[in-house]
């Protein structure tokens, strides 16, 4: 059983204002039949990142059916948490509404970034966006205080919303910080109760600096997570897997992740940013790949050997 890469999906280059370059942290949210909509964020000539989607039929993802001439969530006011940039990290149903959980960029002096999460709502399907809060929603604490805390999954399971989410432990310099997947849990999705549990701890050891980007999917009562590590060889060089029986104590299996750099190409140097999703029987992982998606995101399909 392994990943079989099915190639590029779109490649940046300058298609619209939003979208000088990159095309980073693609998420799927399904419209109907085999046509889903993929969230993404571009960057704009300032360098700042946009949100906007396309959208494609997955029985030949490569043909663009739509894509937005405009970001569908813009920069937030100036001085707030993000200000500097939004790019899309889950997206769910909630009352009729969708939920947009997004990163906010503000870019600093002493470190790179804070890099804090946001959340913004539909009432159109996802078609726009307003923002639940101006604020963060998840902000720093005295056990957390640090300038990244990134939802990157987010769950409903009954009454109770669960997240895993990226954590910083300390910045090592400006552009060097080491940071861990960990957990928490929500009565309404925008408040959460954050213990600091850590389910999956980057081995620094051997050399991992982050694991981050956590997707979960619960299968036959089986959480599995797919997530992306960093390394001291600099940048993103494979992608990880994990199991859980309850989704807060995890088993790191990355042998079994099938997800690795190819031999050149645009994902030759670089594989970040999986979102994995089923559909009619498939699994299939969006990812991004060299230059933390400057040469744009693929796709590959879990298949059977």
């Amino acid at each position: 059983m392994s990943w079989v890469k099915k190639g590029l999906i779109f490649k940046p280059e300058k298609q619209f204002g939003w979208i000088n370059s990159h095309a980073q942290l693609p998420i799927v949210k399904h419209l109907h039949d085999n046509v889903f909509r993929i969230y993404f964020s571009g960057r704009d000539s300032e360098n700042r990142s946009l949100v906007g989607y396309m959208e494609v039929d997955l029985t030949d993802p490569q043909k663009i059916l739509f894509i937005t001439k405009e970001p569908v969530l813009n920069l937030g006011a100036l001085g707030a948490f993000d200000d500097n940039g939004v790019s899309p990290l889950w997206i769910t149903e909630h009352n009729e509404l969708t939920y947009l959980y997004y990163l906010g960029w503000n870019m600093g002096t002493t470190v790179l970034a804070s890099e804090l999460t946001g959340l913004a709502s539909s009432k159109d399907g996802g078609k726009t966006f307003t923002r639940v809060s101006r604020a963060p929603i998840l902000e720093r604490t005295d056990r957390e205080p640090f300038s990244i805390i990134v939802a990157t999954c987010v769950l409903k399971e009954n009454n109770k919303w669960r997240m895993w989410y990226d954590s910083a432990d300390e910045w090592l310099a400006r552009d060097n910080s080491r940071y861990n997947i960990k957990y928490a849990e929500s009565d309404d999705g925008i408040h959460w109760e954050r213990n600091g549990i850590v389910c999956i701890p980057a081995h620094h050891d051997k050399g991992e600096t982050c694991i981050s980007r956590a997707c979960v999917l619960k299968e036959n009562r089986i959480y599995k997570m797919w997530y992306c590590i960093a390394t001291t060889a600099g940048g993103y060089k494979s992608i990880g897997y994990a199991e859980s029986a309850d989704g807060i104590k995890w088993e790191r299996m990355d042998d079994k992740a099938g997800m690795q750099l190819s031999g050149s190409g645009w994902d030759s140097e670089m594989v970040c940013y999986p979102h994995v999703f089923n559909h009619n029987g498939h699994k299939y992982m969006l990812y991004n790949g060299n230059g933390y998606g400057r040469t744009g995101f693929g796709y590959a399909m879990w298949e059977e050997n």
